[in-house]
């Protein structure tokens, strides 16, 4: 039975053709059903020239309105009532689709889904959370990368069970190795909030807690999940991206530079294609709003066409792994 998946796609920097191609690259190459939602206008025509004239199940569903990067969150979420977002998320409530993708304004799609959807039970804040590539090739989970600024300890703890739930879940690591991120691994350091945090996770009973890791951590394959705030995440998680492109520039100046390298490069394009993957955003299908009752994915407002694909392909998984489920059992006392 397929499965349904929403897209906004009024949502990204160049919406709707990376949505609409994205979504008809999902419908043909999983077993999904997507709904796009957005003005039936602008969308058709896309649609139709993206299918060439196939049959596949990829559906316009109306809104009149949509939430732009520069728009306000809170004030979007509560004037535009017939956004693409609440729309979107609105089905998702209802049962008639399992999961949503959104690649616009995250503060925006964060208000709207804890508005929609509501929070899972024993879940204060939700926490976005982002796959990294590692030298392992086993993937790492990083939360909160964004939806948090400020965090007491006990978020911190709740994120450390929702990302275990999702590493568990979604990557399937079978007892995930779960670090707070830090700046140092001894105890002592850190800033107030890891410290106060460091016990209350060293006691968390069914969580894998290694204590302190470092930013060099999120790609060594020495822990599975890193927990921390909003802030510290985000700046992380953007600094990554920015050193992603500097490699990529970098190495493609180099390859270029004499014809020894022009030449190497050539016998080596396998392996260069291969490296440029595993640092492209687009592969990951963006981060998962952990801790809301439903699936909710945001992705990167500059995605293209496979970025929207794969948000869709996560927004299936994410739902058919039932991870909701398995943090609510986690986190409510027994």
């Amino acid at each position: 039975m397929p499965t349904d998946i929403v897209v906004d796609a009024m949502g990204s920097d160049k919406a709707p053709e990376p949505e609409v191609r994205g979504a008809v690259l999902a419908a043909r190459q999983y077993d999904v059903r997507v709904h796009l939602v957005g003005p039936e206008d602008r969308l058709r025509p896309i649609l139709r020239q993206a299918l060439r004239g196939q049959r596949l199940p990829v559906f316009i569903v109306p809104a009149t309105e949509w939430i732009t990067m520069d728009d306000k969150a809170a004030q979007a979420v509560r004037s535009k009532r017939d956004s693409t977002m609440r729309v979107g998320l609105k089905m998702v409530r209802e049962g008639r689709a399992a999961g949503f993708f959104t690649a616009g304004n995250t503060g925006a799609a964060m208000a709207t889904a804890k508005m929609v959807l509501g929070m899972l039970s024993g879940v204060d804040r939700p926490a976005l959370a982002q796959i990294l590539p590692t030298v392992h090739r086993i993937p790492s989970l990083l939360l909160d990368v964004g939806a948090n600024v400020d965090c007491d300890p006990d978020n911190l703890v709740q994120f450390a069970v929702m990302g275990h739930m999702y590493a568990k879940n979604i990557l399937r690591i079978h007892n995930p190795r779960v670090g707070l991120l830090s700046i140092g691994e001894e105890d002592s350091k850190g800033n107030a909030l890891t410290r106060d945090t460091l016990p209350l996770l060293r006691a968390l009973k069914g969580i894998n807690f290694k204590g302190n890791v470092e930013g060099r951590d999120l790609f060594n394959g020495h822990s599975d999940v890193a927990v921390c705030d909003g802030f510290v995440g985000n700046v992380a998680l953007k600094s990554i991206e920015g050193t992603a492109h500097l490699l990529s520039a970098s190495l493609r100046e180099s390859l270029k530079s004499t014809v020894t390298s022009q030449v190497g490069a050539l016998l080596s394009r396998r392996a260069f294609a291969e490296f440029k993957k595993r640092l492209d955003y687009s592969e990951y299908g963006g981060a998962v709003l952990l801790g809301v009752r439903g699936v909710c994915i945001v992705g990167h407002g500059s995605s293209n066409e496979k970025a929207i694909m794969n948000g869709v392909r996560v927004a299936a998984e994410f739902a058919q792994a039932e991870v909701n489920s398995g943090i609510e059992a986690a986190l409510l006392p027994s």
